[in-house]
């Protein structure tokens, strides 16, 4: 221990509190949401404000540029759009490299963004990680309002804490913890998704719901066809609780920045992330996370965690949801003729810092933390998936 004469010891704690709005019609010049977040703290101040689009969803709501013009216009004693939104790449190709994030910090300099002024990113997780990253650097912190596109960012990345890029094919390997200063989900905005994305982002509300709350996992079986058809009613519902999940583990799950080795929320995603890395990203992040939990449930059984017959309603209600729970890379040859897939565990222990620790499942809505895995009894539950698809 560290000598009591010669050490002293700083104790801070800082407290964050961010809203979590879910609504519709953002952008409606009458809904005050988005002009309320940026006035929180400063009511009379007229907020300077940068505006960053994911391509993707600019080009499938091409008139979305025009209505946030308009609603800066009608709420002009309060929000000072400084120059047309910048439209950026979306999915996983923005966080490929790190252009984007120096074209960001560029825009923040050039326009004279303050600590004060805000970065409003309106896009899918990975684009609002890279939107952050930005935002958590500059000036060490400019005011951060997330507003998520899809079904994944809407029910989990976007309320969360994370911001991070890629680094030599390394997934989150540059980022920081940074709190936004508020989210603002958009029903609205999940409308001009294609069908694959729909559905990819249901596999985190599996997830948690396997993890923390069976109740929940008794509902998305129920609401199954009704979510794979993208019924608004279902939706909602299921975006909302996965959500309200996500963020109870970060405010109360002792953890919130991640200090520890625990990760219980990157249940699915050892393999998921590599999965990802092996197929150039084909596999997209909801899809790759869907194939994790299969096929960390049936380790599980395997290894005796879970009574027989869970993995088998997993699967169930995976494949009901609209996912392929299979793909070659999982067993496609590395290096050393052992599948490729099982690097996935040591980079997992990387990021980590040090000790593998991995959550899996003793049963349904409770997950415990494990810390060795049986390579061979992953490579067996990866050929009952294959089998389970009938390959």
């Amino acid at each position: 221990m560290f000598d009591s004469h010669r050490a002293y010891w700083q104790t801070f704690s800082v407290p964050f509190s961010y809203p979590v709005v879910f609504g519709r019609g953002l952008f409606d010049p009458e809904n005050r949401s988005l002009v309320d977040a940026m006035r929180l703290r400063e009511q009379d101040k007229r907020h300077r404000a940068i505006v960053v689009i994911d391509d993707g969803l600019a080009a499938a709501q091409p008139d979305l540029a025009d209505r946030i013009a308009a609603y800066a216009a009608a709420h002009r004693d309060h929000f000072d759009l400084l120059e047309a939104p910048r439209l950026v790449p979306g999915g996983e190709a923005i966080k490929k490299r790190f252009d984007t994030v120096e074209t960001l910090l560029d825009d923040v300099h050039r326009l004279g963004v303050d600590r004060h002024s805000y970065l409003i990113a309106i896009g899918g997780g990975a684009m609002l990680d890279a939107v952050g990253l930005a935002a958590a650097t500059a000036h060490r912190g400019v005011r951060h309002i997330r507003m998520p596109s899809t079904v994944l960012s809407q029910n989990d990345s976007g309320v969360g804490v994370k911001n991070a890029v890629n680094i030599n094919g390394v997934k989150n390997f540059m980022g920081a913890f940074a709190p936004p200063w508020a989210v603002l989900n958009d029903l609205d905005l999940l409308d001009s998704l294609e069908t694959r994305d729909k559905i990819s982002g249901v596999s985190e509300a599996v997830k948690v719901a396997l993890i923390r709350d069976v109740r929940f996992f008794e509902r998305l079986e129920l609401d199954a066809d009704r979510l794979a058809a993208f019924e608004p009613t279902a939706t909602e519902y299921m975006i909302r609780r996965c959500a309200e999940l996500h963020m109870a583990q970060i405010a109360h799950g002792g953890d919130p920045f991640e200090m520890g080795s625990a990760r219980p929320l990157d249940f699915g995603h050892w393999a998921a992330h590599k999965l990802e890395s092996l197929t150039d990203h084909d596999v997209r992040h909801g899809e790759a996370v869907a194939i994790g939990i299969a096929l960390d449930v049936r380790y599980a059984v395997l290894k005796g965690l879970l009574r027989r017959g869970q993995d088998e309603r997993v699967w169930d209600l995976l494949k009901r949801l609209g996912f392929t729970l299979w793909h070659p890379a999982l067993l496609q040859p590395g290096a050393d003729n052992r599948p490729a897939i099982l690097r996935g565990l040591e980079e997992f222990r990387e990021h980590l810092g040090g000790r593998l620790s991995v959550t899996m499942l003793e049963e349904v809505g409770v997950g415990r933390e494990v810390h060795e895995i049986d390579e061979d009894l992953v490579v067996e539950a990866a050929e009952w998936l294959k089998l389970s698809e009938g390959l």
